[in-house]
């Protein structure tokens, strides 16, 4: 027989879907609009300004130098370090709903999605900001990981000056690590790092333009550096999952937050979980051993 030619997908096609899974991430060039774009940044200056409320539930988290009077911000959007779950802001959430991102999605984990957690990223300029080379799965109480995957959207230029992601390719295949406490003079709150791991030497930096999104396995080691730049450097960002993974940690199903599906059956209808067969997972395995140095931000 023939051989047939390769799928072609707007966004994501055959080759790059080869390279997410064997390097644990993949850029699309230019995959979002600059008129979706500009209207994230828009609510985000609206939010930071107090024109806008903060939705139910959103965390709107100050970076730790700014809160400890370290830094005085020049400006309010200065003073945060990023927006977090907003799945409840009608504007923000657009983009975890955006049809071409979605496409992406469920090339990975399969056709039912939901919304796992989102966050748009504001790193602001004069103060430390770094996050250390970390793993997603730390966080999330889902399995399996393969099902689960982030999406990482540049709202402006991103660059090394700036602080760009940085990522270790192929870290994926390795196993969930337990994280640590950094011992740096300002960290900001949960940004833990793996343990072991330091600034490893076959990191890369992603420097992107707005609309490239990155998506990347959730066992990826991945972090982002200082901003040197005058100004914030923004992006947003979601994790996605399919509907076929179970709740793995042995503590904390009853008290966890509904989840909305955004593909397949059932869109906005929202996900709960309760204790199961298959909690098999202890987070404090994973989680720092001791108090940390810095004990974080203030919301």
């Amino acid at each position: 027989m023939p051989r047939q030619p390769e799928q072609r997908h707007a966004g994501l096609d055959d080759e790059m879907l080869r390279d997410y899974w064997e390097q644990g991430y993949v850029v699309v060039p230019g995959l979002l609009p600059e008129a979706s774009l500009a209207v994230w940044r828009e609510r985000l200056e609206a939010i930071v300004s107090g024109a806008v409320p903060p939705a139910p539930g959103m965390l709107v988290m100050k970076d730790v130098m700014v809160s400890r009077g370290v830094v005085a911000a020049a400006a309010p959007r200065e003073a945060i370090a990023k927006l977090q779950d907003f799945e409840n802001d009608p504007v923000l959430w657009g983009y975890a709903e955006h049809e071409a991102l979605l496409d992406c999605v469920e090339r990975i984990v399969g056709r039912e999605v939901f919304g796992l957690h989102s966050m748009l990223i504001n790193k602001p300029p004069h103060v430390d900001g770094r996050h250390p080379l970390h793993q997603d799965l730390l966080y999330f109480p889902f399995r399996p990981a393969e099902r689960i995957v982030a999406a990482w959207t540049a709202l402006e230029v991103v660059n090394r000056e700036n602080g760009c992601l940085v990522v270790v390719p192929g870290s994926q295949r390795g196993p969930l690590r337990r994280h640590e406490n950094m011992q740096w003079e300002h960290v900001n709150a949960a940004y833990w790092g793996a343990e072991g791991v330091g600034a490893d030497a076959a990191r890369v930096h992603l420097e992107m333009r707005p609309g490239d999104t990155v998506f990347f396995h959730p066992l990826l080691l991945h972090g982002s550096g200082r901003n040197r730049s005058p100004d914030c450097r923004r992006a947003i960002s979601a994790h996605f999952a399919s509907t076929s993974c179970h709740f793995a940690w042995r503590i904390g199903a009853d008290d966890m937050r509904p989840y909305k599906v955004v593909r397949g059956e059932g869109v906005g209808r929202r996900m709960t979980w309760g204790r199961g067969p298959q909690q098999d997972v202890d987070p404090m395995d994973y989680l720092p051993k001791g108090p940390a140095r810095a004990p974080g931000s203030d919301a």
